[in-house]
């Protein structure tokens, strides 16, 4: 067979593959059919348990050591038996935060009891099964290795290295789901704000496998642009869909809190840090929703397709002035937008992100910052991990090199210190952190065209 047939044949396989895990992405693993076996049965010394990575092995073998020493999923459980989470299930008239299912539905692995093989115990925590779905109908064929990936995932394994499966994955939790939702009285009992970034995470995630010349051909990559954008387009698919689910939108005669930014109301009064957003056109001493993943949609929009962005960007405003018209016009506008992004994740998916499009990108980040669209400390956060998403892909694609990577550093440190302190934050600080970036890489974008 030429090379010509061996390509289509493979991209083929991929797309099939691809077509598969977007089926399969639909339920996430916690809801799925499948009995899970717990992590036993991952953790063999032959199997993902090994001390250490194995030689000429396609995969580390050492997943489950990565998972039980550095990973805090491993100990999700066991923050529930923690001072302050006793004293947050008290405040909600929670009796024992490890039974409760508020609680366990995101630090375990908690399924319905139905589905708890013999070995299985809540206490390990987010487990592989959490994540790589019930093993107990792919476990056979993962073990024997008598079929690919796609065999696997028809199996029922959750497809994790695809981007738009694992940002519902993780937004599961670090957001939530018709299921199981993080409200604004479970905060106000206690609970930290939830932040994320889906890049950002997966690069911080303990990693438990290498992306290398055997993962790219048995598996699909996506670079961190491409990865970015899609946790972005599919947390404010998330949002949207909380904000028109009229079981959770609504607190008694209060709208739900948890959508709106929570440093309007929740910053010290000595720091005057309020400044006019023209995009929003909301007065000062108006709580505004948290709209900072709209906004950096925005900005992937205004490169994939600009007359959409400017579309979103319309009807955001719309959305946050039908905030002070009440629930059902705040309702209908959120409804609205939603289906002007209908599609959009997809339209992401199928984009590249190449070279060029990557100094596009990181260009409408700096910009959207330089004109004010980071004044709210949320947006500002999720710009500093979008950014650096951005800036490490670019590094790896060679197009920042030598002193202009110690320039970037050492701005996305005044970036990542201006954001560090919520209760700190300063806009102007963050603004003179972009503009240090912009000058780095402005300089290296100068020397590459001569």
């Amino acid at each position: 067979m030429n090379k010509g047939f061996r390509y289509v044949f493979f991209i083929l396989g991929l797309s099939s593959i691809i077509q598969v895990s977007i089926l399969k992405a639909e339920t996430l693993p916690q809801y799925g059919d499948a009995m899970h076996l717990g992590v036993q049965t991952c953790a063999g010394s032959t199997c993902h348990g090994a001390v250490k990575p194995w030689q000429n092995s396609s995969v580390l073998q050492n997943e489950a050591i990565t998972w039980k020493k550095y990973d805090h999923h491993a100990r999700a459980y066991k923050t529930l038996g923690k001072e302050r989470a006793l004293r947050i299930a008290k405040n909600l008239g929670i009796e024992d935060p490890q039974k409760d299912d508020t609680c366990l539905n995101c630090h375990a692995n908690n399924v319905p009891k139905a589905k708890r093989a013999k070995n299985f115990t809540l206490n390990d925590g987010v487990t592989c099964e959490a994540c790589h779905g019930g093993a107990e109908q792919w476990l056979g064929i993962h073990v024997a290795g008598v079929g690919g990936r796609k065999e696997n995932i028809e199996a029922g394994q959750y497809p994790t290295e695809q981007p738009i499966a694992r940002a519902k994955l993780c937004l599961s939790c670090h957001y939530g789901t018709k299921n199981k939702f993080l409200t604004h009285k479970i905060m106000g009992a206690g609970h930290p704000r939830l932040s994320f970034e889906l890049d950002t995470y997966t690069a911080t995630q303990p990693a438990h496998y290498r992306v290398d010349a055997d993962y790219r051909q048995r598996k699909t990559w996506s670079n961190g642009v491409k990865t970015w954008a899609i946790g972005q387009a599919v947390a404010v698919n998330e949002t949207l869909d909380a904000l028109t689910d009229k079981k959770r939108n609504r607190q008694g005669i209060f709208p739900e809190l948890v959508f709106f930014d929570c440093h309007a109301c929740h910053h010290p009064m000595s720091n005057l840090r309020w400044e006019r957003r023209d995009s929003v056109g909301l007065d000062p001493g108006i709580p505004k929703l948290n709209d900072a993943n709209i906004v950096l949609l925005r900005v992937v929009t205004s490169v994939v397709d600009p007359e959409l962005g400017k579309r979103i960007e319309d009807d955001a405003r719309i959305l946050h002035q039908s905030s002070m018209k009440g629930g059902d016009a705040t309702y209908d506008a959120a409804k609205t937008l939603k289906q002007t992004i209908q599609g959009v994740v997809q339209k992401i998916n199928k984009h590249s992100f190449t070279g060029g499009e990557m100094s596009k990108v990181l260009n409408a980040l700096i910009e959207f910052g330089l004109h004010g669209e980071y004044v709210n400390y949320i947006a500002a956060e999720q710009a500093t991990y979008s950014i650096g998403s951005v800036v490490e892909a670019m590094k790896d694609a060679g197009m920042l090199k030598g002193a202009t990577i110690k320039k970037v550093k050492t701005a996305m440190d005044m970036a990542y210190e201006a954001v560090k302190y919520d209760e700190k934050y300063r806009p102007s600080e963050f603004v003179k952190a972009i503009e240090s970036i912009k000058a780095a890489v402005e300089t290296e974008m100068q020397i590459s065209k001569k």
